[in-house]
């Protein structure tokens, strides 16, 4: 039983040394700035928006192609 208790005792200690080194890490970190983050942010949305387009517009023209050469259109 007293094995029992000292190795949860441990644990415990562990999980707080643990939750202490993320937080300390995290204080580390250089966080962007809100500027930075919104004009990042904006740049990905426009990307992925033009990339929706230019595949779909791949998409659409292999269709057209596929239903007018094969299935006689």
């Amino acid at each position: 039983m007293r094995a029992a208790a000292h190795h949860s005792a441990t644990t415990k200690r562990s999980r707080f040394r643990f939750i202490g080194e993320i937080i300390a890490e995290l204080k580390k970190v250089v966080w962007l700035s809100r500027r930075e983050v919104m004009y990042l942010s904006t740049l990905v949305l426009i990307i992925s928006v033009a990339a929706g387009l230019i595949l779909g517009a791949i998409d659409y023209g292999f269709s057209a192609l596929v239903e007018d050469v094969f299935l006689g259109g």
